[in-house]
């Protein structure tokens, strides 16, 4: 069988002008990623992320430390993560029914971090569990048919056994493969997405069309280090 290593990236922006850019500890974390499986002697046959400039780079600073700097990364839109940005304007009205000062939190996201994810744990909880469906968002169920066929295209692109495949991706992405392997309900499979750590790995294993889980957000290149600020969520 061969082993697809979904990695989340680095840890990202937030609060800054621009979110999708790696910060200076989610580079590290990324490094940190790439020298352990260096050190562990594997090697990536492919590399694919989606079109976020923080999963790019996670890949490029994990494949530069795995020395492996001329791995081509493909580049596939079915692993960008959903439109969290699309997904809280449609349903900030409902939270803020809630939560009053949801808005502000919003705003002021970098101050207010937990304030933020239980404003955005709202939002997102609306989203999954909205059978009317939005004219305004795509349903869950489209984002995860999404990553199914990213998925599918990558076992097809890569038949044979024994490969290593790397998808640098996001916590949404892998939260989706992980409902589509398990058939899990969204809402449990969002109870795990909010402990996925930045620069985890969640391995599935691969036969022709079948995926199986092997192991779910392993973080041993960060724990190895006995480090508990290296350990981010978002």
């Amino acid at each position: 069988m061969g082993s697809i290593y979904l990695i989340r990236h680095g840890q990202a922006s937030l609060g800054a002008a621009n979110y999708d850019v790696l910060s200076p500890l989610g580079v590290q974390q990324s490094r940190l990623c790439g020298e352990f499986y260096q050190q562990q002697g594997l090697r990536f046959d492919r590399a694919y992320a989606g079109e976020m400039q923080r999963q790019i780079d996670t890949g490029r600073h994990a494949l530069t430390a795995m020395q492996q700097p001329d791995t081509p990364i493909t580049i596939d839109a079915a692993f960008n993560e959903y439109h969290s940005d699309q997904v809280v304007s449609t349903y900030l009205p409902k939270v803020i029914e809630q939560i009053p000062e949801a808005e502000y939190f919003i705003k002021n996201a970098g101050e207010h971090r937990k304030e933020f994810q239980r404003v955005f744990s709202s939002a997102i909880t609306l989203w999954i569990t909205d059978e009317s469906g939005s004219n305004d968002c795509p349903p869950w169920s489209a984002f995860v048919a999404q990553v199914a066929a990213g998925l599918n295209r990558v076992m097809a692109e890569n038949t044979g056994s024994g490969k290593n495949i790397a998808i640098f991706t996001s916590g949404g992405t892998i939260t989706a493969a992980l409902q589509l392997i398990t058939q899990m309900p969204a809402t449990s499979a969002f109870e795990l997405n909010w402990q996925i750590v930045n620069t985890s790995v969640s391995r599935l294993q691969y036969r022709k069309d079948k995926l199986s889980l092997s192991a779910f957000n392993s973080q041993a290149h960060l724990d190895v280090h006995q480090r508990s600020e290296w350990v981010s969520y978002r």
